[in-house]
């Protein structure tokens, strides 16, 4: 087997482009269409409940723990009500048809049955399978799942797993950093290239009350400066937290060798850069899915 060098750094950017070909799904308007015959019809409700259908109809307790960065509060005004209006698998035939119609609509029939499609969704199927399953919550739920027939939902399940497989790691990273799900949001808002803090806010459920107050937990221990930067520390600790991530999320890479996630990463850039030239994302979120 070919060995990367360094096989985390590859890992890390090959998941990145695979993460945005995942969330297209989200962003079409076929999902909160569907959900919405349901009587599903919060933007929120339709994202907490397609994030965590795979873990069945579970309380709010399980999809906090999680999906770590939201706040419990918000999570139970939605969960499990929702699973009272619809169920778990439905709503994953949902987000796969979703997923579906967004890559039909952004790649065209040419690229979905295409040799390159079929490569992609085979990296990537090999890729996930090499990945552990003990302690990855979101990943282990989602690898229950069936594979899709077709290559391009094949890949686009595939990018769904090693995602999921990457946040799990992540978490317990943080875990490990003593960075509880609002430290860590903070934290990246406050870091060069992270979520704004008005986007943090309205979002995840935290009031601007426990916000201050995750900032002083990391003014606290040196994290943050008085005007609401990382820290050298802090900037530190983060470039920690993403080793560490890579670490534990090399597995599925490893399988593959160096030409192997070069080739997978090449292939998903592709198609994630036509998707989003034919306007996968909204305008103001494009920055953060752009494949780099």
């Amino acid at each position: 087997m070919d060995t990367i060098t360094p096989p985390e750094r590859a890992g890390r950017h090959c998941q990145k482009t695979l993460n945005s070909l995942h969330s297209m799904a989200y962003f079409g308007p076929e999902l909160a269409r569907d959900l919405a015959e349901y009587g599903v019809e919060d933007p929120m409700t339709v994202y907490l409940a397609a994030r965590s259908a795979a873990l069945g109809a579970v309380g709010p307790g399980a999809v906090t723990a999680a999906l770590y960065g939201f706040a419990h509060g918000l999570i139970s005004r939605h969960v499990p009500r929702v699973w009272t209006l619809v169920a778990p698998g439905t709503v994953l035939e949902l987000r796969l048809r979703a997923a579906d119609a967004v890559l039909r609509r952004g790649l065209g029939e040419e690229a979905l049955t295409g040799t390159e499609m079929a490569e992609a969704a085979d990296l990537a199927l090999r890729a996930a399978g090499a990945a552990e399953r003990s302690g990855r919550v979101m990943y282990s739920a989602h690898a229950d799942q069936p594979v899709p027939r077709e290559p391009h939902l094949a890949l686009w399940y595939a990018a769904t797993l090693l995602r999921e497989h990457r946040g799990d790691a992540h978490i317990a990273a943080l875990q490990h950093a003593g960075l509880g799900g609002l430290d860590a949001l903070v934290a990246d808002s406050a870091s060069e290239h992270g979520m704004p803090k008005e986007m943090g806010l309205a979002n995840r459920g935290w009031t601007p009350r426990e916000w201050d107050a995750a900032e002083d937990r990391l003014r606290g221990r040196g994290l943050m400066d008085a005007g609401g930067r990382l820290t050298s520390r802090g900037v530190e600790l983060r470039a920690d937290l993403e080793a560490e991530t890579d670490r534990l999320d090399r597995a599925p890479y490893e399988r593959l060798g160096a030409a192997g996630v070069a080739r997978l990463t090449e292939l998903a850039r592709g198609f994630t850069t036509a998707a989003a030239t034919a306007g996968a994302f909204p305008a103001d979120l494009r920055e953060f899915f752009a494949p780099s």
